[in-house]
């Protein structure tokens, strides 16, 4: 499994600033809607259910929200740079300003958990936060995220 199979170029962002969390999810709602045609309230619907079990914030400034819905075939994903971090409950207390979201099939099982442990793997690697936070162009984003990945499989 490679990031650019699960991550198209268009579900791929860099925005201002959100006012909330909720905003967030809505946000990444319609991202998914547009890139994969997800229904956008199920997809808000999904992430808001899943981090009431807990927050989704990893740390270092990185969240990854992920939800399962009905009507998907494979794992997708949807990636935000924010211009301006925000408090998302994150483990280590600090603001959040990269948010690599999963949407995975109810019946993933394994896929769902191999495409969070990828994006987990990267989203570790201070060298990428670092080239993802000092773009904001969405292709050069996209390119930071999926070049790296094939890099690392190398």
């Amino acid at each position: 499994m490679e990031l650019s199979s699960i991550l198209k170029p268009e579900a791929v962002k860099a925005i201002g600033t959100m006012s909330s969390k909720k905003r967030l999810f809505q946000h990444l709602g319609e991202v998914a809607a547009s890139a994969y045609g997800l229904s956008a309230s199920d997809a808000v619907d999904a992430l808001q259910e899943r981090e009431s079990l807990g927050p989704t914030g990893v740390g270092h400034g990185v969240a990854l929200p992920h939800a399962r819905l009905e009507g998907l075939n494979q794992v997708v994903g949807a990636f935000l740079r924010l211009e301006k971090p925000m408090d998302f409950e994150a483990v280590d207390r600090q603001p959040v300003d990269l948010v690599f979201a999963l949407f995975a099939p109810v019946d993933s099982g394994v896929d769902h958990l191999k495409a969070l442990a990828l994006v987990s793997r990267t989203m570790r690697d201070s060298a990428i936060c670092a080239k993802l936070r000092a773009n904001d162009d969405p292709a050069a984003l996209h390119a930071v995220l999926t070049a790296e990945q094939a890099t690392q499989a190398a």
